[in-house]
């Protein structure tokens, strides 16, 4: 159940990476804010909670937790909403399955997930698993647009302390593959509603049978609405190609999707490539995969499972593997491929990870090399394929001259929602899909043949406005150079271009913006930043998630450093701790090494947005010293080098939690607006700073051996603070 009733802000929990160093950060937060009247409150958005609120008949008492998800859906809607919300997993469905596996043996009677449902209760345990899948979290909190950037101490420090770049060659043979035809961007058809609508998609196959694959998909007016699909012959023919031409080219073969946020298009498009890298192997064994429960969405290292106990199968998958080229590797030490896991390559992290590296994955060889980097579907793809050829052609970016790019996204109320919600389909048979309004009208038809992915997607009208004010606020406040990216020959971008051109000029700031298709705006940006200037990328949703990620990790190293806030339309704000992902590989080496990589950066400057906008609404003095103490005691980690080591036995994400509160403690008793609150936290500065060494030597002596938190989606709470939080002195004097 929820912990505090009605608190002033919410923090939320989560997983992995994020989750554990909440165990150790905290506590810290909720003692400082209680010196200002402040209650902090955590509700459970985490995977494993997710799937414990969806089966609360199965639990007993003591097991069941509240549905937190569904609550702070309905408090993002209330002016009074203050949430900080960490990164959460968007899981795949090998995640799922692993959550689901680890709370049954920790003794929740939970049902297994029904692969192939038959009854119509499996049916109904499958629906509500598949409703935790993907970006399940995300739609329902973003009820606002999203504002990201690098915070200001954040940039200089960057500049002032550049990363290591890799070298670009303008021979380099990396490269991007996208379908030219037969992919979601070619085949899109979009409308904007003049009245408010319910609509129904149906499937009318080949005999005249009409299937009704969705039904009350209901819009209000003005709202923009997508259909697409991608062809399933069209994908397989271009990754065959591809497959070929990269063996051709003697480079690594690599696939770039999103199996998470997009959680049913990608994972089929994935299941292609596997199909595609094994073809041989499918044709030949396809009845005794299938009678094997091999399902190739899954990966291929699912499909190693099922058939290690039949040797002819895994001769012919070595076989036909000898005769590929090299696959880019998620880990080569473990043998782990591209096509292992749906969501081991994220686009958005994946790609920023291999441009910023001069165009080098790594290999089965372990050694890094040039890559064709897949891409099938040719929406976004022109945007890595233009900052590919835009280092090829200048070298790569300066970390210490370069601007800065900031996002203004489009995103509330699941304004496009792309390929993760109920209305993307598998088509079952050949045929044609309509979508069909209640008064007849057919606002979109394709013809279609099985195994074909149909999606619709839709952005309402007030998310769309809102949007567009927030980029002209945001341009104002910087004088920034600013940049629509919006391709007016693509059907959804062109009845954006609708609303947008109009809107600008309705406040006379035309002439401050310009509209450019992704493409284009990716070579336009970075010749901004080589500059050293500075621009905002006003984009949709999906470029949103994938720009937060490229250019903080060019301009940065890292995009879990980044501000994140997000104006509720309600009046309320949502606070995200960064572009970071859930960083699995962190709890990895926690567990393997008791050290905590992690980097909470963005925890730190999201609080202080928090406290300063709770000192805004609620008029509280005490919550706006607190916010601009704890701004600058982020100031502090990254003046004074104290953000986490990678190595252990060096300070990790522990270390930097000391290092915060003291800094804390010490501005909040320098500062002289509220001598009572500079009284209150002398005392715990003085032992802060007196106790250093006693401290440290406390958090460095936990390293090197391996730690138990008792589960990794699931950690048991007791040994999770144990291992977060060793010190028995800094325990003392935070509380």
């Amino acid at each position: 159940m929820a912990d505090t009733p009605n608190p002033d802000i919410i923090y939320t929990k989560v997983d992995e990476a994020p989750e554990l160093a909440s165990a150790s950060l905290l506590p810290i937060i909720e003692n400082f804010a209680s010196a200002a009247g402040i209650t902090v409150g955590t509700r459970n958005i985490s995977l494993a909670g997710r799937i414990l609120a969806a089966f609360p008949e199965c639990l007993t008492e003591a097991q069941r937790v509240n549905d937190d998800l569904a609550d702070l859906g309905e408090l993002v809607k209330s002016p009074d909403a203050n949430v900080i919300k960490l990164p959460n997993i968007s899981a795949s469905g090998p995640q799922l399955e692993a959550a689901i596996r680890e709370l049954q043996e920790q003794g929740h009677a939970l049902p297994d997930y029904p692969s192939d449902p038959a009854t119509d209760a499996e049916k109904d345990v499958r629906a509500r698993y598949d409703a935790i899948k993907g970006s399940a979290v995300n739609p329902v909190l973003r009820e606002g647009n999203s504002d990201r950037r690098a915070a200001a101490a954040v940039k200089s420090f960057a500049q002032n302390n550049p990363h290591r770049m890799g070298d670009w060659s303008s021979d380099s043979k990396t490269r991007v593959a996208s379908m030219n035809g037969g992919d979601f961007r070619s085949n899109e058809t979009s409308a904007t509603l003049a009245d408010a609508a319910t609509a129904k998609i149906v499937l009318t196959g080949a005999d005249g049978a009409e299937t009704v694959l969705k039904d009350g998909v209901s819009y209000p007016a003005g709202t923009v609405v997508d259909a697409t699909y991608m062809s399933a012959a069209a994908l397989d023919s271009f990754l065959a190609d591809e497959i070929e031409k990269t063996k051709a080219e003697g480079v690594l073969f690599s696939l770039h999707l999103k199996a998470t946020m997009m959680k049913v298009s990608d994972p089929i498009i994935f299941g292609h490539a596997v199909k595609q890298w094994l073809k041989p192997v499918f044709d030949k064994f396809g009845a005794e995969l299938d009678a094997a429960g091999v399902n190739p969405n899954a990966g291929l290292g699912a499909l190693l499972e099922r058939v290690s106990d039949k040797p002819e199968i895994l001769a012919a998958i070595e076989a036909v593997r000898a005769e590929r080229p090299p696959m880019y590797m998620v880990d080569s030490d473990r043998g782990i491929t591209n096509l292992h896991v749906p969501s081991d390559v994220i686009i958005d992290a994946s790609m920023p990870a291999l441009i910023r590296s001069g165009g080098k994955g790594w290999g089965p060889d372990n050694k890094e090399h040039d890559a064709v980097c897949v891409i099938p579907d040719d929406s976004y793809a022109p945007v890595y394929d233009e900052a590919i050829k835009f280092f090829k052609e200048n070298g790569k970016l300066d970390p210490a001259t370069a601007g800065t790019v900031q996002n203004i996204g489009l995103m509330a109320q699941k304004a496009e929602e792309y390929g993760s919600h109920p209305t993307t389909f598998e088509i079952p048979a050949d045929g044609t899909v309509r979508m069909e309004l209640d008064d007849g009208t057919v606002l979109h038809e394709h013809a279609v043949q099985a195994g074909d992915i149909w999606r619709s997607a839709s952005a309402r009208k007030a998310p769309i406005e809102d949007w567009v004010n927030l980029a002209i606020e945001r341009q104002k406040a910087t004088g920034f150079r600013a940049i629509f990216w919006l391709d007016e020959t693509r059907a959804h971008d062109a009845e954006l271009i609708k609303y947008v051109r109009p809107l600008l000029e309705a406040k006379g700031v035309a002439d401050k913006f310009e509209i450019m298709a992704p493409r284009e705006a990716t070579r336009a940006s970075l010749e901004t930043i080589t500059r050293g200037e500075n621009t905002i990328a006003i984009t949709g949703n999906v470029l949103r998630d994938y720009l937060t990620d490229l250019f903080p990790i060019l301009e940065l190293a890292t995009s879990a450093k980044m501000l994140s806030i997000v104006k509720l339309m309600n009046g309320g704000g949502l606070f995200e701790t960064g572009a970071g992902g859930s960083a699995p590989k962190h709890v990895q080496q926690l567990q393997s090494e008791n050290h905590l990589r992690w980097d909470s950066l963005g925890e730190f400057c999201a609080l202080g947005e928090s406290l300063k906008f709770l000192a805004e609404v609620h008029d509280n003095a005490r919550a706006r010293i607190l916010g601009e103490a704890a701004e600058k005691a982020t100031q502090g980690i990254l003046d004074n080098g104290r953000s986490p080591s990678r190595k252990v036995g060096e300070p990790d994400n522990r270390d930097s939690h000391y290092w915060f509160a003291r800094y804390w403690a010490e501005a909040l008793a320098a500062q002289t607006d509220n001598p009572t609150l500079a009284e209150e936290f002398a005392p715990m500065a003085k032992a802060l700073a007196e106790n250093e060494a006693k401290i440290t030597g406390e958090l460095a002596a936990a390293q090197g051996k391996p730690a138990d938190i008792g589960g990794y989606y699931h950690p048991d709470p007791e040994k999770l603070a144990a291992v977060m939080r060793p010190s028995a002195t800094l325990n003392g004097i935070i509380g």
